[in-house]
Order: C-alpha cells, then structure tokens, then sequence
C-alpha cells in the first residue's frame, strides 16, 4: 500500500491488498471510515477493541482493518461476542452484521443479547437485500418488492430492526443511513460509549440488487433516495402514518440505563448457594 498521511491507514491492515471486496459504490465503505474515525477520536488502543462479524458483504470489514477481529459463521457474531466480553469484560467489543446475518438466522441470538444487555456496541448494516449471495429477499426487503427470489414482489412484512431491538431491551438504539455522515458518527460514538447493549441500524445502498427495485441506476441516486425519504425523529412525532409510510426515521430512538450482563453475572459470584 502507498504511504498516506490519512489517519485511516493508520488502522487497515498493510497486509491486505486493496481495492477491498466491495462493490463500487457500496455503502460499507462509508460505514468502516466512520467507524475508524470515532474510534480514533475515542482513543481507543487497538489491542482494546475486538470486531467480530458474521457471514455476508458487511462480515468482510474486519478483514481489512487492524484491530482484534474474529470472522464467526452466519448469524452467531453475538454469541461470539457475549463470550468474549464475558471472559475479558475490559474489551471494547463490537459487532459488524448485515441485516441477514442479524436478523434471519442470527436474529434469536440479536433479541437476547438485547435482552441481557451484554455491553457490545453492534452495528447492522441494512441494504435491505441478501447482497452476497445474490440479491434474495432478506428480513427487511420491504413488502412488495421484486428482488432474484420474489421476481412478482416480496409477499412478507419487513422486520423494523429497530424497534425489535428496542423492545427487546438494549439499552441505546439508532438508525442513521450513510448519506447522513454527520449523524452516523454521533450514534457510533454513542454506542461505543454505551454501558449496555447498543444497536446503530445503518441503512446502506447495495447498487448490484437493492438499487434494481428501487428503479436507481448509480450510488449518488441511491443516496439522494436516503436523503430524500429520511426524517427525524422529532420529526416524525408532528406526521401521522401515512404520512411516515416508507420514511426512513433517523436518529436516537432509545437511550435508557439499567443493569450490563457482566454486572449480574458479578452479582451472582458474590452470593453463597444455600441449599
């Protein structure tokens, strides 16, 4: 790799050839230089932080950057991560998951680890499309759209991952998309601070499927989509259904306290089992 004074470079791996796996016009992309940069602006040491991702186009990221990563199989990167932060609670522990990965087959494991509040900051990435495997239907592929597996439109509801994980009981929820840069850094640095289970939905454009459907030839039109259909929350508070149907709601939409997972578990290594 050609020597660069960006900070950016300071964090890939040098080993890895570049360009990287992606499609151009890609939102992971995006995605990972926020994620390095609010890391970098934390401070945090890179033998603090431990990514751990799935299986899928988003499971790829921690391939490239120079960090402690794991590459676990598809939909157990929280089960992954919970043992690892059980084992050393002073990691900084995130997860990287496509909306796939978190949501289908891994989405049992994404409601409980909400549940406990295990303290990992978890990041989906929500192109809204099986992007690797060929554009199939995924979880949150919104009701009605053709995709290579519903040639005549998607028959079933789409997931709001969101408000599932909210209800679920993670302690910090967010949904940004990747054209919102500004935003997206404010939420990822909210998770990573986070004491508890955090969850950032990242809404990202997959321009080889999900642009298909959407009728948007190239990435600055499938931004200028995000763009466009995209309101705050407090927004969202003044508009009625119909009026949110098919709006993207951005920002933070849970930020509570309660109890870590770890802290439990240390509660119950102080008391004596009395039979």
């Amino acid at each position: 790799m050609r020597e660069t004074s960006h900070f950016v470079h300071r964090y890939l791996r040098p080993s890895m050839r570049f360009p990287h796996i992606w499609c151009p016009g890609c939102g992971i992309g995006i995605f990972m230089q926020a994620l390095i940069r609010i890391i970098d602006r934390i401070g945090y040491s890179k033998d603090d932080v431990v990514l751990v991702s799935g299986i899928g186009c988003s499971g790829r990221l921690p391939v490239y950057v120079d960090f402690n990563t794991v590459h676990t199989t598809h939909g157990r990167a929280l089960t992954f991560a919970t043992g690892i932060k059980l084992a050393k609670p002073r990691l900084k522990v995130i997860t990287i998951m496509g909306d796939g990965d978190a949501v289908s087959i891994g989405g049992n494991h994404l409601i409980h680890a909400a549940r406990r509040n295990v303290e990992i900051a978890s990041f989906i990435i929500n192109n809204q499309v099986y992007g690797m495997t060929g554009g199939q239907c995924s979880p949150t592929t919104p009701y009605g759209a053709k995709t290579t597996s519903s040639p005549y439109g998607n028959p079933e509801a789409a997931f709001d991952v969101s408000r599932l994980v909210e209800v679920a009981g993670a302690t910090f929820v967010g949904r940004t998309t990747v054209y919102h840069t500004t935003l997206l850094d404010r939420l990822i640095e909210k998770a990573l601070t986070k004491n508890g289970f955090a969850m950032v939905e990242v809404i990202a454009q997959c321009v080889t499927y999900s642009g298909r459907w959407l009728g948007l030839g190239s990435p600055a039109e499938m931004m200028a989509w995000q763009r466009d259909n995209s309101v705050t929350v407090d927004k969202a508070k003044q508009l009625n259904e119909t009026e949110l149907a098919g709006k993207i709601v951005i920002g933070v939409l849970a930020d509570r306290e309660r109890p870590t997972y770890n802290e439990e578990c240390a509660k119950l290594r102080t008391k004596d089992l009395k039979v």
